[in-house]
């Protein structure tokens, strides 16, 4: 029973605020609590075979990008930190008989608090909010306290894990802690501490710690919760303090959050969580990538397609796969099974990617490890859009590659009854022939070989979702590879603007808003960007010539147009 946590207690009771109370110090004061910095390119895409699921999936990943996007990602530091009478519990760390907040572990504290308190008179949010509040108020003025003392080196350090037989929590949350050792002169022994049974230990941890983690060799033991110290180092990630910090730490945060979110509110914690990354694991990727310095991994291909051995393959069968396959072949794309690589090969073939493309799994967590200019494609459905999605945005924002999802169709008899979570877990996915020609297509294009696209419907939908890749020079080959068709259409023309105001290239872009004119005069928003585009460009004459135009067309917008902008009135 030791291993059991009451969460029926008070939250003042539950968990520690280390601000002002003891049983956690830091080793140093830290140089930042979160800061912004530059993301990935993250956005998803439908193509499933079904219209209504289409309409969901459009409607799931508008909402997201509006209500869930933060302006800028932001980093969370994480830091090594000292516990007093420390107890593992589960997949959670305790000083002095409370449980540390701390990075995912602390997302789980307080769903688990949630969970565990939904029949209660009091709203278990509202209790947490109530409680986190509190702690922002009373904790101005002080700080986390700085070990002053003399630290033995050879203190043992001990990480808590979610478990150790998933590849993605095991490797982003549990092994990056071991990164913050790199400024402590460590030499005592580290100790992974999960809930799971022994047997379902998978050799994959051993293998990451022994690659990454060289110097540790002999030193790392995995040992099953409950464990207690009387004095034990650990990393302490402030993402999961962060609802405890004093208001002065947070300034600037809530700027960030979309229009009347709340970023200090429990609710709010996973849209944050998708939106951060640790240093953690920034520091992991640092390491992995300079663990593959100075060695030949040019036998690994650049252009793949990530399947699964045998045992995992029959749980979550890609439905389509055999022609998803074909289709890539034809432009050098090879099938790997990271299962197959040791470490140090999954960390080189992504380091040195050009396209990754798997359909949803565990095996994403590599993406850590991709280049800035790699895209890293997931095939998923809605069910994944809206459960697992978010998990993988923390290892792309580390990356700062480009993650794009197309959500396809269920791998079941009705492709059309949606799934539930709870009951029938994560149902694979299934891609059309269709689906195979888009995402083909899409991958074609930003490779710079652009398709030949038939219809100018199919057309746009493609540059679209190229110029949301951020891949706007391919975008701008792929509609001079259909030169006739866009001069003569005016959505793609005005498609053909976006890409050159993307760029920077104003006369270009005037070209082919004229362009868009011509093909389509009734649209009075054409003369309107005409006008700015001119002016940028300071070509009187053309504003002179769309202010005439809007007056003979659209005398009412011209009138309004005038009336709000002085500078008109001066160049008519």
């Amino acid at each position: 029973m030791r291993n059991k946590i009451d969460f029926a207690q008070d939250p003042e009771a539950l968990f520690l605020n280390p601000w002002r109370e003891e049983g956690l110090k830091l080793l140093a004061e830290p140089e930042f609590f979160w800061r912004p910095v530059k993301g990935a390119v993250i956005d998803g895409f439908g193509v499933s075979a079904h219209p209504s699921i289409n309409s969901k999936i459009r409607s799931f990943v508008s909402q997201t990008k509006r209500n869930k996007q933060l302006s800028s990602v932001i980093e969370t530091n994480t830091v090594p930190a000292v516990l007093d009478r420390a107890s593992f519990r589960k997949s959670h760390a305790m000083a002095g008989g409370k449980l540390v907040l701390s990075g995912a572990s602390a997302t789980r504290l307080f769903n688990a608090f949630r969970w565990e308190n939904e029949g209660n008179d009091v709203d278990p949010v509202a209790t947490l909010n109530g409680y986190l509040a509190a702690c922002r108020t009373g904790n101005e003025g002080w700080r986390i306290a700085i070990e002053n003392t003399f630290i033995e080196p050879d203190l043992d350090f001990a990480v808590e894990c979610r478990n150790t037989f998933n590849f993605f929590h095991f490797i982003t949350e549990s092994l990056s802690q071991l990164c913050v050792l790199d400024a402590v002169g460590f030499q005592g022994s580290i100790y992974f501490h999960f809930p799971n049974q022994k047997e379902k230990h998978r050799t994959f941890a051993d293998a990451f710690v022994d690659a990454l983690f060289p110097e540790y060799v002999g030193r790392v033991f995995f040992q099953r919760a409950p464990k207690d110290y009387d004095l034990v180092l650990t990393s302490f990630d402030l993402a999961g303090a962060l609802c405890q910090m004093p208001e002065a730490d947070l300034d600037g945060l809530a700027d960030l959050v979309p229009t009347g979110a709340q970023p200090e509110d429990v609710a709010f914690q996973p849209v944050l969580s998708m939106n951060a990354v640790s240093s953690a694991l920034l520091a992991l990727r640092a390491r992995g990538l300079k663990a593959i310095e100075k060695r030949d991994f040019s036998y690994l291909p650049k252009r793949f397609f990530v399947g699964r051995g045998d045992a995992q393959s029959r749980n979550r069968p890609l439905g389509g796969e055999a022609l998803m396959l074909e289709q890539l072949e034809r432009f050098g794309f090879e099938y790997v099974v990271f299962e197959e690589l040791d470490p140090l090969e999954q960390i080189a073939l992504m380091a040195q990617a050009e396209v990754m493309i798997s359909h949803h799994g565990a095996g994403f967590t590599n993406m850590l490890f991709a280049s800035p200019d790699s895209y890293v494609i997931e095939l998923g459905t809605l069910q994944t859009a809206q459960h697992r999605w978010a998990d993988f945005w923390p290892v792309a924002h580390a990356a700062q590659c480009r993650y794009l999802s197309f959500f396809a169709d269920f791998n079941n008899d009705d492709p059309l009854e949606e799934p539930s979570f709870a009951k029938d877990g994560i149902v694979p996915t299934a891609v059309s022939n269709a689906a195979v020609l888009q995402i083909a297509g899409f991958v074609l294009a930003v490779l710079g070989h652009p398709p030949t696209i038939k219809k100018p419907a199919d057309l746009a939908v493609l540059v679209r979702r190229v110029l949301r890749a951020d891949a706007t020079p391919q975008a701008v080959a792929l509609l001079e590879h259909h030169d006739d068709m866009v001069t003569a259409n005016a959505v793609l023309s005005l498609l053909r603007a976006d890409c050159h105001k993307t760029l920077d290239e104003p006369k270009s872009e005037l070209v082919a808003l004229q362009q868009a004119f011509s093909a389509d005069p009734k649209r009075w928003q054409t003369l309107i960007r005409i006008i700015w585009c001119a002016n940028r460009c300071e070509r009187t004459e053309v504003i002179r010539w769309a202010l005439d135009q809007l007056a003979d067309d659209f005398p009412d917008r011209h009138e309004i147009f005038v009336r709000n902008h002085d500078w008109v009135r001066f160049v008519a």
